[in-house]
């Protein structure tokens, strides 16, 4: 069958294992997909029957596309349009969070009943008397559409991956890989949307302790497991080790070495972090989130280190913006270098452009009177003007306790800061992790009532 001219500025992937390695599969699979479900292959014109390469454009259209008569089309359990959620300009942003919250509330929803009914009527079969579970064609299929919008890392992909992971679960129950990517879409949904940390992580947590439960063996279900319990439960020592033993299992999945790379960051194991992000890098040389934070750790080493490096970590981040400006990573990590750099004017563009992308319309009203205060009256200014707007958020229960410590402590407000960290570790808010290096709260460092608080943050949780 003839095939299109692909756009030649597209990466060109060279064999079978840099195909399989897109897909985060083997090769026999992608060998199979290629027969069975017309996989754009292409071979090397009077070459030898294995020489073959691909276009990642034309592997991204193949994932889009409806599936044809040889590929079942999705199931329509999820009535919300979540696939039709438009990226709304500022003065839109309440509907379209509210349409963002409304979309993803009701997978959530059904994602919950789903995993209740398994454990219920004993619906899974227990990997441990089923280590060959056949999988379904359609969830697969499912699960490959689920992890092209997850990668994308945008609100309304981000919410389009749970509906497919989860048509992927209805189709096949005990599909480890099914219940990893709903675990990791909860793991980001908190991140790159409005979904309050508290709903986002423990769906996450549920998720990736039945993929474990299905598939001991998975490097991703313990790569997922890792991250959520680091990030969660406060619990280093059991991430880590998880970490370890995804990549154990998989040296070669590069999500492995990336998210424990980023624990290694917030660890401050700078070098060991460099290592990590490097290997991720190697793996998947075109991932954008690896990118990114591989960016962010060159400026943290930098701080220690030489120079160059810092240099080379906001060269990476910029020109990772200025390709794709859509792309949220790169704008928090400015937006926390232009900060620290007192750079006030680029650090509030780039707070700006945090919350439109987020659609969150609490950010982009405390960053409206931080903007209106720094005209007025400088930095001092700017941040009592943020301070302000974010007490008024409180009172309408819409701002977490971390935040407000944050800003106390940037105008020197120590006993209020303190006081509102200890409400974040009582609501178990999930930037407590950061205390030890939010670069906000340096000026409480060697504080004895910071030091305890510190200390609770090595303490495991539960939830």
């Amino acid at each position: 069958m003839a095939q299109p001219a692909p756009n030649y500025s597209d990466r060109r992937l060279d064999s079978w294992k840099e195909i399989a390695s897109f897909f985060g599969r083997d090769e026999r699979t992608v060998r199979r997909w290629e027969k069975e479900n017309e996989l754009p292959i292409r071979r090397v014109p009077g070459g030898t029957k294995g020489r073959v390469f691909a276009y990642e454009s034309e592997l991204r259209r193949w994932l889009s596309i409806p599936p044809a008569e040889n590929r079942v089309a999705p199931l329509q359990i999820v009535s919300a349009p979540t696939n039709q959620i438009p990226a709304s300009p500022p003065s839109e942003n309440s509907s379209a969070r509210s349409r963002s919250a409304l979309a993803i509330s009701i997978c959530a929803v059904l994602v919950a009943g789903l995993l209740f009914y398994a454990a219920r009527h004993h619906f899974v079969v227990n990997a441990s008397t089923s280590p060959a579970h056949p999988q379904l064609r359609e969830a697969e299929d499912f699960y490959l559409q689920g992890r092209y919008f997850w990668n994308k890392r945008t609100p309304e992909d981000l919410t389009k991956a749970v509906d497919l992971f989860t048509q992927a679960i209805v189709r096949d129950p005990a599909y480890a890989k099914a219940y990893v990517g709903l675990a990791d879409c909860y793991n980001l949904l908190r991140e790159y949307s409005v979904m309050p940390p508290n709903e986002a992580y423990p769906r996450a947590l549920s998720a990736a302790k039945k993929a474990v439960e299905l598939d001991d063996t998975s490097a991703e279900a313990h790569n997922s497991l890792a991250f959520v319990t680091y990030y969660w439960s406060w619990d280093p020592t059991t991430a880590e080790r998880e970490f370890k033993r995804a990549i154990a299992l998989d040296p070669g999945y590069s999500t492995a070495h990336h998210w424990y790379a980023t624990f290694l960051l917030t660890e401050q194991r700078l070098p060991e972090a460099a290592l990590e992000i490097e290997q991720a890098r190697k793996l998947d040389p075109s991932s954008k989130a690896i990118i990114a934070d591989q960016g962010i750790i060159l400026y943290h080493s930098g701080k220690t280190g030489k120079g160059t490096t810092q240099l080379q970590g906001i060269a990476q981040l910029k020109e990772l913006e200025s390709s794709d400006p859509a792309f949220l990573s790169p704008h928090v990590y400015l937006a926390e270098i232009y900060a620290l750099a007192a750079d006030y004017p680029n650090f509030l563009k780039e707070s700006r452009q945090v919350a439109e992308l987020r659609h969150d319309r609490q950010a982009l009203e405390i960053v409206r009177a931080a903007e209106s205060g720094y005209a007025a009256g400088g930095v001092p200014a700017m941040w009592q003007a943020t301070l302000d707007e974010q007490i008024k958020l409180r009172r309408e229960g819409a701002l977490p306790s971390f935040s407000l410590a944050e800003t106390y402590a940037r105008l020197g407000k120590n006993r209020e800061a303190l006081e509102y960290l200890h409400q974040a570790y009582n609501q178990h808010d999930d930037h407590f992790v950061f205390i030890g290096t939010d670069p906000a709260l340096v000026g409480l460092r060697g504080d004895p009532a910071f030091n305890d608080l510190l200390a609770l943050s090595r303490q495991s949780r539960s939830e």
